[in-house]
């Protein structure tokens, strides 16, 4: 609709390609001694996606998953792939509720999850919607894997279209509820293919990847960009600052949000030695410290390659593999990627882009879509920027005040709602402030109802429960009164200034 439905290449080709030139080649590992070939990994795949056959899903179906990270888990988003099922990743750390709208509004065929994730309540959801629930844990057991038995011998794959769609990815506005990103199979393959020639991935590259699977970082970025240069991957189910020290000299590339850098930094024994296997380190989906980049690069040599992206888009501009990478800065576009700052006004103006790499528009919401379209096919991507005289890009800051912490974008009306409605509270604001750890860390300030008796922890702990706990406040402070402006509204610029050193 709004980009090119070419592609030079279909994502089912990287496995095609790894096949012909090595089926033998190693495709991931795993620290307790699991190893995949690329052989393994198609047949795997094909087994799976005979089995979502068997289980009615035919191409263009939604398949919601909200599994922990596995080597399963990698296998199912490829059958999805491979067959043409709009993979739908949804984040482990959502509460019930939040999972219900997800399956309300996009009415997959198939919800596979953790068994605690698909608890009773959640399935009666399900059932009503027509929405069939299996379980899949990290181990590989489960009624999905029950179903690979009863499965008849797989079938040919079915042709594929760029403007096919791919994926469905749930991601935060700041009005509204969160809405279905659309990506094709061209959005897939285009910004995939960008990422493998600015980052220099080869067949003897091996990943250190140790980001989760449900968000666009872990699978778009790091495990597609395996997959199409025939790579392999050192898979770690979960970020552990100690385990990947161990692990970093058998790796070539760590890709990681600030927190991976800020968590290596606090360790002694992070020194030039124990990276002598690196080729580059990544960093994206959060803001990093200029101190943080500086501070790296003295301690082990390495200037930290930061880079910009968003689920709408992929990646938008990276840092360079050869030449200066500018602390601060988000790089240069990505070649084929055209990006522009609108209405500038003193050198800082909205972001825009538009190419292959943008999505097709937002999942039953045409009026969204076309807000954040310009009619020449630009997407706004609600980012505030400028690009310096070498053409760096910079991002200013978010014009909606979205907060991204760790990696995750946390939309604040709705922490907002869920503090106003607890006992005690007459109205709160959510503001993201800098963390070297998380990029942003998620503060609420609230204004206290007469006689009530609140306190930091006992509001935090009142959250637990009703939203995720990336979306916590990492602090909660109690003023007087909110500051507005003339026309009522909450000036969360001046709330931002008056905190901006809350977290040191």
């Amino acid at each position: 609709m709004h980009n090119e439905t070419v592609c030079d290449q279909d994502p089912m080709q990287w496995l095609e390609r790894a096949l012909l030139s090595s089926p033998q080649r190693s495709f991931l590992h795993t620290p307790a001694g699991r190893s995949v070939r690329y052989e393994e990994l198609e047949s795997a795949t094909r087994r799976i996606a005979a089995a979502l056959r068997g289980l009615g899903v035919v191409k263009g179906d939604r398949v919601a998953v909200a599994v922990e990270k596995s080597v399963e888990a990698v296998f199912l988003y490829v059958a999805c792939l491979r067959m043409g099922a709009v993979y739908m990743p949804l984040n482990t750390a959502y509460t019930t509720a939040e999972l219900e709208y997800f399956l309300s509004d996009a009415q997959p065929r198939l919800f596979i999850a953790g068994a605690a994730q698909a608890d009773a309540g959640l399935r009666g959801a399900a059932a009503r919607g027509g929405i069939r629930v299996l379980t899949l844990e990290a181990d590989g057991s489960g009624s999905l894997s029950e179903s690979l038995a009863r499965c008849e011998n797989p079938a040919p794959d079915p042709d594929h279209r760029g403007d096919d769609l791919a994926a469905l990815v749930y991601t935060s506005g700041t009005t509204g509820r969160s809405k279905g990103a659309m990506l094709t199979r061209a959005n897939l393959s285009f910004g995939t293919q960008r990422l493998v020639e600015a980052w220099g991935f080869t067949a003897d590259d091996v990943l250190l990847h140790a980001l989760p699977l449900f968000h666009v970082h872990g699978l778009f970025m790091a495990l597609n960009t395996v997959l199409a240069s025939g790579a392999s991957m050192l898979f770690m189910a979960r970020f552990d600052a100690v385990e990947l020290l161990r692990l970093l000299p058998q790796a070539s590339v760590l890709m990681g949000v600030p927190t991976f850098y800020t968590r290596l930094l606090s360790r002694p024994e992070f020194t030039r030695e124990s990276v002598t296997s690196i080729r580059v380190f990544i960093c994206g989906s959060a803001p990093l410290l200029p101190e943080t980049h500086r501070e790296f690069s003295a301690r082990c040599g390495h200037a930290i390659l930061e880079r910009y992206g968003m689920t709408e888009t992929m990646i938008i501009a990276s840092n360079p593999l050869h030449g200066e990478r500018k602390p601060g800065s988000v790089g240069l576009p990505l070649p084929g990627v055209e990006v522009r700052i609108s209405d500038p006004g003193g050198g800082i103006g909205m972001i825009e882009v538009r190419g292959t790499n943008v999505f097709q528009g937002y999942w039953n919401a045409p009026e969204k879509t076309a807000a954040d379209f310009r009619p020449d096919g630009f997407f706004v991507t609600g980012d505030l920027g400028y690009f310096d005289a070498q053409g760096y890009l910079h991002v200013a800051g978010r014009a909606k005040d979205l907060i991204i912490s760790g990696g995750f974008n946390v939309y604040p009306l709705e922490v907002e709602e869920a503090i106003d409605a607890l006992p005690g509270v007459m109205e709160s604001a959510v503001i993201g402030l800098p963390h070297a750890d998380f990029g942003e860390g998620v503060t609420a300030i609230i204004v206290a109802a007469p006689g009530a008796s609140l306190s930091e922890r006992s509001v935090i702990e009142a959250l637990k429960g009703r939203l995720a706990k990336f979306k916590l406040p990492k602090r909660v402070l109690f003023i007087d009164e909110l500051p507005r402006n003339a026309m009522g509204k909450v000036r969360k610029q001046a709330l931002r200034s008056a905190h901006a050193r809350l977290y040191g």
